[in-house]
């Protein structure tokens, strides 16, 4: 006889089927940047300004509440690795793909670590309802009341460094990821971050990029001048994928309250991490492009952008079954 929990299962997906196929009937698809959004100010109550609180004043209060939380996530058992995952209230199929392949909180058996999607509110309720449903499942879900979208990206990463700090700030390591990426978790856990070695501290690693603002109104990382008027970033680890300390999480998040917040969340977090002297580590590992799958390539790489639910679950199996060839 099932299990109740995949009757449930079941049930959301063909919920989840339902709602998307008349959301695309009868609503057009648009880009949406709601009240919240990190572009509008914030209204501050009038106070005597003295040098304590020019200093002390956050810019970013981030005075956001949680509207699904797991705080219990890491009461049990200290994770050595939190893995924060930026997702989409549609992408319910590459939630599932990640849960079922390299997000399975047990493909390590003797490694404890923690998968979490990261959403914000969607404007659609239905959508909403949808998600809070997916979460009741499978308890792997947090969000915030900040309006999801593609410019409050860094309004979710911060929920991210918010999270580990408040429920989990033993951990050893997090990463921040996207939905659409593959991780080797062997040359994650084993290779890069090596549970058997004392953990390290102020540490960032991931794909680092050197480079500058791109001006041309056009491009999806339009910068304007008067938001960033330098001609060169501080040198940000691509955010399709990076790795941190745990101690860093708090420190960038508390940084954050006090730096004007920018849409590009890979380059915000570069100039928090600029503000705290942590410089990033180049691990050519990480891979923020899509790269042909095979074997060998694959066994060699931290990440892969661009996976499809479907790769996700071809490549996961293919890499399982063949452990025992060399390449």
């Amino acid at each position: 006889m099932p299990s109740k929990v995949s009757c449930l299962y079941v049930l959301t997906v063909v919920c989840w089927a339902s709602a998307l196929w008349y959301l695309s009937v009868t609503r057009q698809s648009s880009s949406y940047v709601g009240h919240t959004s990190i572009s509008q100010r914030q209204v501050v109550k009038k106070r005597n300004i003295t040098f304590n609180n020019i200093r002390t004043r956050p810019l970013n209060p981030h005075s956001f509440e949680f509207l699904i939380n797991e705080p219990k996530k890491c009461e049990a058992n200290t994770p050595f690795l939190v893995i924060l995952i930026s997702t989409t209230h549609k992408e319910f199929d590459a939630r599932q793909a990640i849960r079922e392949t390299w997000g399975d909180e047990n493909n390590c058996n003797d490694i404890k670590i923690i998968t979490l999607f990261l959403l914000g509110q969607n404007t659609d309720p239905v959508l909403n309802q949808m998600v809070e449903q997916e979460s009741q499942i499978f308890h792997d879900i947090v969000v915030e009341d900040f309006i999801d979208s593609y410019h409050n990206l860094t309004l979710k990463t911060l929920m991210g460094m918010r999270w580990v700090t408040t429920f989990c700030p033993k951990a050893k390591y997090v990463m921040k990821t996207d939905s659409d990426i593959f991780v080797n978790m062997d040359n994650l856990v084993y290779k890069l971050l090596k549970p058997t070695t004392k953990p390290r501290r102020r540490y960032f690693t991931g794909y680092v990029i050197n480079g500058g603002p791109i001006r041309d109104v056009r491009s999806k990382w339009y910068m304007p001048r008067d938001l960033y008027p330098e001609n060169k970033y501080p040198p940000f680890c691509s955010g399709t994928g990076y790795v941190f300390s745990t101690d860093v999480a708090e420190l960038i998040y508390k940084t954050s309250l006090h730096t004007t917040l920018l849409h590009l969340e890979d380059v915000y977090v570069g100039m928090c991490m600029r503000k705290l002297g942590i410089h990033p580590f180049q691990n050519s590992g990480f891979n923020h492009w899509k790269m042909a799958y095979s074997l060998c390539r694959y066994r060699r790489v931290i990440t892969v952008h661009q996976i499809s639910p479907e790769e996700m679950h071809r490549i996961w199996n293919d890499m399982s079954s063949k452990k025992h060839l060399r390449c």
